[in-house]
């Protein structure tokens, strides 16, 4: 029996199994890594900044440690809810809001001239930075081909094991970033140095 399916059809489903991003996929990983190396460079930044955020803010050690405990707190809160909220509102836009409010969060942490104040910037902030680790990773696997992503996975997972290792280098525990966050961006060098 001779084969009924028309050629337009086959040539559709294959290249539909071929699927590839408009984009290149290698500067799609580099966008989606470096928002995840913010997020974890960020919380790094501020466990070594910690003896000096208390200092400039007059708080006792255990006050200072509601800076660390506000962000873990409102980043696992958002976690378990960003597959529903990429589904919602769509995996890049989602992103791209994420990228945002983590963004403003952390300009609000440079600027944070009390406690309550840096507490709060740090509570929006872990609302933006939750999301940014699963939503790069799912971002990855559809970016890719199977049998690319495992060295796309490697690839991110480069920027975050080096996150970690850089905070202590950029400054954050250098006298000049005793205010705010201290954070390593320049938002924070420049709040540190108007006082």
């Amino acid at each position: 029996m001779p084969d009924d399916t028309p050629p337009s059809t086959t040539s559709s489903a294959a290249s539909a199994a071929e699927w590839r991003p408009r984009s290149s996929p290698v500067l799609i990983a580099l966008s989606v890594m470096l928002g995840t190396f913010m997020e974890v460079l960020d919380t790094s930044v501020a466990n070594v900044a910690l003896p000096h955020i208390a200092g400039s803010l007059s708080a006792t050690p255990e006050q200072a440690t509601w800076v660390l405990t506000s962000y873990l707190i409102s980043n696992a809160i958002v976690l378990p809810v960003t597959a529903w909220l990429s589904a919602v509102f769509g995996r890049k836009r989602f992103l791209l809001t994420c990228i945002v409010i983590f963004t403003l969060a952390s300009a609000a942490c440079g600027a944070a001239n009390s406690l309550g104040m840096l507490i709060f910037a740090r509570v929006l902030q872990g609302v933006g930075g939750g999301a940014l680790q699963p939503i790069a990773q799912a971002i990855l696997l559809e970016s890719f081909s199977p049998a690319r992503r495992g060295r796309a996975m490697a690839a991110y997972s480069m920027g975050v094991i080096v996150a970690p290792s850089s905070a202590p280098p950029s400054g954050a525990g250098s006298p000049t970033a005793t205010r705010g966050a201290g954070s390593s961006t320049s938002i924070c060098r420049w709040a540190s140095s108007r006082s």
